[in-house]
């Protein structure tokens, strides 16, 4: 998770995280290399008092800088394109969570599964033990298996939501009367928090998410259990 020393983003835990940071550095560093050019130009300007006569009307530098910026869109155009194309690929998932959006908490269904299904409010602040986190930790957290294909689909009863988590690079709406989908795979175990990412009322600060990443020989356990619950 973020904490405040986090400046950059959250640690990838999902391979459609690790291609967003990839294109992220990508792109910034088309942008640093675009900042110093600009810069390195304008001090050169202000500090030189040589003057150049056929700058006016010069069809060559119009054409040059016209050019290189459409070149220097079309590698940041191309990365991303490819990126939002995976981004919403839903191919063959091992499993299928419903996640719907309350105000102002989460209920989550395992479809593949008969009568799992329970409601994930954010503990109180004095009911939390010394290990939970302040506003981030639920009483439910939605278990998934990591290295398993995942589609989730996500809707709202009430207004609009939107199911968050950084660390996996996932934002999706949850809307009222229409299903999203969205497909993921966990590469590592662990705890991964996100919240509401669309104000959808006074509580909207109070309904975080939490998966909790686990084997999946222990998640067939999970599932025995509560199933049999």
């Amino acid at each position: 998770m973020a904490t405040w020393k986090t400046l950059l983003l959250q640690d990838s835990a999902s391979p459609l995280m690790e291609q967003l940071a990839y294109f992220h550095n990508h792109t910034l560093m088309i942008l640093v290399i675009i900042t110093v050019l600009v810069g390195q130009l304008m001090i050169t300007l202000f500090f030189n008092k040589l003057s150049y006569r056929f700058l006016l009307e010069g069809q060559v530098i119009e054409i040059v800088w016209t050019i290189l910026p459409a070149v220097t869109l079309i590698f940041i155009a191309l990365p991303s394109l490819k990126l939002l194309y995976i981004l919403d690929e839903v191919n063959n998932p091992l499993l299928t969570v419903k996640s719907i959006g309350h105000q102002w908490y989460w209920s989550y269904e395992y479809s593949d599964f008969k009568s799992i299904e329970f409601d994930s409010y954010m503990i109180p602040v004095n009911s939390m033990k010394p290990y939970n986190f302040r506003l981030l930790d639920v009483d439910n957290r939605l278990i998934l298996p990591f290295q398993t294909q995942i589609r989730l689909l996500v809707t709202a009863a009430d207004v609009i939501h939107s199911w968050t988590i950084p660390s996996l690079g996932v934002k999706i709406d949850a809307t009222p009367g229409r299903l999203n989908q969205v497909s993921f795979a966990l590469s590592r175990t662990g705890l991964f928090y996100g919240q509401c990412s669309e104000i959808c009322g006074a509580n909207h600060s109070f309904m975080p998410i939490v998966v909790e990443s686990i084997s999946p020989k222990y998640f067939y356990k999970w599932v025995s259990d509560t199933a049999e619950a």
